[in-house]
């Protein structure tokens, strides 16, 4: 199954990182790739036509809070995710498990499932492996992700082991419903996730195991939860050793150049992120140059370009002065142009990634890119 949904365009010569395709559902998504995140079924202050005409072929959306409102028959009745947001391109669903494992005051986790309040009016809610699956199958998920149990950084060793476990029990219970769905004629793909926190045994034996379930993909999972650069960096590649080349490796959560350079040299090929709109909602904008927080009052009279060598829209036609004049004031437009521009930005920065791997010069790339990007010429 991996070979038919994944195909491998070229390995870098210096390094592992690669390129390829998936071949989904709702259309072929080229890799390495970042996808925008649209929780609620819409990435903050970006429209579809907008994600559109960046380039996306793919986002996100998420289990736990469409589950909640409107909830998965409102929007299987409009016609799944694609006719009820609009958006005729992929969708990847995160399972909810990190939302509910982030609610720690507010669910209970068992061996069958999880037990939750709703954040929204705390009715009581159970969520399981196969229910789980059959909301995502509602949404008609083109990727869904198992319901997995997450531990933070720092939690101890008994609590990872637990979380790995039962993740790896609800793994086979996932996919066993996932096959009950596909012979109803679901066509969407489901993702194990590999936990173990930050213990190198507990990772092993997860990847290992995630990576022998007959499924096309795998999502590692326990990493971007707090922990240090290096600390990501080290589990990330030693996660990546145990686990098949011929499938696609996604890393949830994580949007700087930084964390994705790193990923893409390990052999990742998707990452996704709140980051770029969250930041853009707070004044802050990438530029090659690093990042530029609009709000400082050296911009005032600054009727340049945002980043001159961006090809966006925003660069073409805001000075920052303008662009500080409305954030300040607090103008919707400001968090529109701002997420704009961040997609914008990594979206070519993916592009570029795509482009020096094929020609093996990756590395040389990625170290190019950072000494711009951490100059501070902005």
């Amino acid at each position: 199954m991996a070979d038919r949904f994944f195909e491998v365009y070229h390995e870098d010569a210096h390094s592992l990182a690669r390129t390829g395709v998936i071949h989904l559902p709702h259309g072929d998504v080229q890799t390495p790739v970042f996808m925008p995140v649209g929780t609620k079924g819409t990435v903050k202050a970006v429209s579809k036509d907008v994600l559109d005409e960046i380039g996306f072929e793919i986002i996100l959306a998420n289990t736990y809070h469409l589950y909640l409102r409107p909830g998965a028959d409102v929007v299987a009745e409009g016609g799944g995710l694609h006719g009820f947001t609009g958006w005729k391109k992929n969708f990847l669903t995160d399972s909810g498990g990190f939302q509910v494992w982030s609610l720690s005051k507010l669910r209970k986790i068992e061996d069958e499932g999880i037990v939750f309040r709703s954040s929204i009016d705390g009715s009581r809610h159970f969520f399981t492996p196969e229910t789980v699956v059959q909301i995502q199958t509602k949404l008609n998920s083109d990727i869904q992700m198992q319901l997995d149990v997450c531990s933070g950084f720092g939690a101890p060793r008994a609590e990872a082991e637990r979380a790995m476990r039962l993740s790896a029990e609800w793994a086979s219970r996932a996919v066993r419903e996932w096959n009950i769905q596909r012979e109803n004629g679901y066509r969407g793909i489901l993702f194990p996730i590999v936990q173990g926190n930050f213990f190198d045994d507990l990772r092993k034996e997860s990847a290992e195991f995630a990576d022998s379930l007959d499924t096309p993909g795998i999502a590692i999972g326990g990493l971007s939860v707090g922990e240090p650069a290096d600390i990501f960096a080290e589990k990330l590649r030693h996660t990546v050793q145990f686990l098949s080349r011929k499938k696609p490796r996604y890393v949830m959560g994580i949007g700087t150049p930084e964390y994705i350079l790193e990923a893409v040299s390990d052999g990742i090929d998707m990452f996704d992120c709140v980051l770029p709109t969250r930041i853009a909602r707070h004044g802050l904008y990438f530029s090659r140059r690093g990042m530029i927080s609009i709000k400082q009052k050296r911009y005032e009279y600054d009727f340049s370009a945002l980043d001159p060598e961006c090809s966006c829209s925003v660069c073409r036609s805001y000075s920052r002065a303008y662009l500080r004049h409305i954030f300040r004031e607090q103008e919707i437009l400001s968090s529109m142009l701002a997420s704009r521009h961040n997609l914008h930005f990594l979206h070519t920065m993916i592009k570029e990634i795509r482009a020096a791997v094929q020609e093996d010069r990756f590395e040389s790339y990625r170290n190019n890119f950072l000494e711009q990007f951490h100059s501070g010429e902005v």
